[in-house]
């Protein structure tokens, strides 16, 4: 029998690709699409890649049906999650898609986002080391973020190769990203044909969700300097990531070394050499592109990596955990490949 499961924050960008995924997989049914300001709208006319749903409309905000639910997605702004969670019944499992209960420190809580520390849940990024074991035991699960999840696969299996003190990133992202509240910098007029920095000098979000996911299995501090870009797309995330080699080695030592470390996972691809990721190669899919490359003139490994921000990114990576949870095939609905072109 399909698990019953409930929507929260059903109507931005997470929320409404969450929805298309979950209508195709075989062992949850939503009960439940909640989404407080657009409660009472046609889901279609918000999402009309959802025009299957007829006249259905999103649901406000109802705790006895969520509470009847097996299985929770909470799609919220940062910070709304806690106040929700804490009238859910114990035994349903819940995947946050939110930052509220990623980071362990709430120096660093209060630092990047502000207010009151929620707490701590298990941290779902499955490829990383000994995550997956994590994962399948606990029913409460954060769901990283975006950048964060590009960037940990993209240098976790060379941790033990680099100067963990010094690595340095640059990542672009599409629009979707920001959410789907009104902003100017975000019409159509402002981004077209434009790259923008933005948050700069040290100041995402995601930076202390990085170093800590990282630290733990590096076993000592890592430090990333981390400058993001609004892309001009929809979908996607492109990062670049390099660090000080401590060390010699080849392109081809460090390819071997991340084809073996992720040889097991189904949702990434270590690309032949030569080869470099692209974001259309994995948009609408849960799929992750890497490719690696030693730049000999100073010493430093260099990591491409490529997923949708909105799949792996958010929504699939969520389904991935459920799955992982509830005791599912880890791919479980999940089978789609990029769109390509």
């Amino acid at each position: 029998m399909p698990m019953k499961t409930a929507i929260v924050g059903a109507s931005g960008y997470a929320g409404t690709e969450l929805l298309r995924l979950l209508l195709e997989h075989p062992k949850f049914e939503v009960e439940v699409i909640a989404a407080h300001s657009n409660a009472g709208e046609l889901i279609s006319a918000i999402a009309p890649q959802l025009a299957k749903l007829g006249d259905r409309r999103f649901d406000a905000f109802d705790l006895l049906k969520v509470n009847s639910c097996d299985l929770v997605f909470l799609a919220l702004p940062h910070g709304e999650s806690a106040a929700v969670i804490a009238q859910l019944k114990p035994e349903i499992k819940i995947v946050d898609l939110g930052a509220d209960f990623r980071l362990s420190s709430p120096e660093k809580w209060a630092k990047y986002y502000g207010g009151s520390h929620a707490g701590t849940w298990t941290y779902g990024l499955p490829e990383l080391p000994g995550k997956r074991e994590q994962i399948a035991k606990s029913n409460r699960i954060a769901n990283p973020g975006c950048y964060a999840t590009s960037i940990s696969l993209a240098i976790s299996p060379a941790l033990g190769l680099i100067d963990t003190r010094d690595i340095v990133v640059v990542a672009a992202s599409g629009t979707t990203g920001a959410g789907r509240s009104a902003k100017i910098n975000l019409i159509g007029s402002e981004v077209m044909g434009s790259l923008s920095s933005y948050k700069f000098g040290g100041v995402h979000q995601h930076t202390p969700e990085i170093e800590e996911a990282l630290t733990h299995i590096a076993g000592s501090e890592v430090k990333i300097s981390f400058t993001p870009i609004l892309a001009p797309m929809r979908r996607g995330i492109l990062s670049t990531v390099t660090a000080k080699l401590t060390g010699n080695a080849t392109t081809e030592s460090i390819h071997a070394l991340y084809g073996s470390a992720y040889a097991k996972d189904e949702f990434v691809t270590v690309l032949p050499i030569g080869q470099l990721p692209k974001t259309n190669s994995v948009v609408g899919s849960n799929q992750v592109q890497l490719q690696v490359a030693i730049d000999s003139n100073t010493n430093r490994l260099i990591v491409s990596a490529a997923i949708d921000n909105l799949g792996k990114g958010a929504a699939g990576q969520a389904i991935q955990n459920a799955n992982l949870i509830c005791g599912f095939p880890e791919g479980t609905g999940l089978q789609g490949i990029g769109l390509g072109v």
